[in-house]
């Protein structure tokens, strides 16, 4: 299979194409559809995750913060992380971190184009080895602090897995550091369950509220605390719905 198999549902293309993006093809587009036809405002929780991150990155900014680690960032989708950062921070530092090379070939041709922007294929269950990854410690200054971000990241994997992963980066990087994580879940069991025998293009855990608030362990949380991605530091309109991505941001 090459990189760029068009006969193949890639879950980053997916993605991108609920974000409204360009890089897709037709195989990711029947995914989606597929996936939406399970439950239909699937699209918006994608887009309120994205909503969320990046008020989140402009909230650490305004922390003092001027570096972030992006793990499991997927495929360029406008405003990317450094643009926020930079516009609260100019001198902004950034490192993309994944490890599907689809992601990767189109990160470093549009993402890494300017100093201080790192893209670098690691995989982000090791702690230890992203931030020991020569090409993130170019960018990145492991003695300052730094945001790191796992949005819409941690469903794909399951609950001790993911502990052990916001355990880890906790335990490496500075005082001071801030971890952004955001996660979909589903009231509804048989949706959920639905969802992940469906879910071809990837792999979905649908994690308990108390499993997504145990991410958090060790880290102190900030602003509201765990809540629905579309209300964090903002006030948005109620849905009424049983599908959500739970989100905050904590910090050591």
């Amino acid at each position: 299979m090459t990189v760029f198999d068009p006969t193949v549902p890639n879950m980053a293309r997916v993605y991108n194409y609920w974000l409204g993006g360009k890089d897709h093809y037709a195989a990711d587009r029947d995914e989606a559809e597929r996936l939406l036809a399970i439950y239909p405002p699937l699209r918006d929780l994608v887009r309120e995750n994205r909503e969320f991150v990046t008020r989140a990155v402009i909230w650490a900014a305004g922390q003092g913060i001027g570096q972030f680690i992006d793990l499991g960032t997927g495929l360029p989708a406008a405003p990317n992380i450094h643009q926020v950062a930079r516009d609260a921070d100019p001198a902004a530092k950034v490192a993309y971190v994944d490890l599907d090379p689809v992601v990767l070939v189109h990160a470093r041709a549009l993402l890494a184009t300017s100093d201080g922007v790192a893209v670098v294929g690691a995989d982000l269950t090791d702690p230890a080895a992203v931030l020991a990854h020569p090409e993130l410690r170019a960018v990145i200054d492991q003695a300052a602090p730094v945001a790191v971000i796992l949005g819409a990241a941690l469903h794909f994997l399951d609950a001790p897995a993911a502990r052990h992963v916001t355990a880890g980066y906790r335990q490496l990087v500075a005082p001071g550091s801030v971890v952004i994580i955001s996660v979909a879940r589903h009231d509804d069991e048989l949706v959920a369950k639905q969802l992940a025998d469906e879910y071809t293009a990837g792999r979905f855990v649908n994690h308990s509220a108390a499993d997504i608030l145990s991410f958090f362990t060790g880290w102190q949380l900030a602003g509201p605390g765990v809540t629905e991605a579309r209300e964090w530091m903002t006030r948005p309109l109620p849905v009424n719905r049983t599908g959500h991505v739970l989100a905050g941001v904590g910090r050591i």
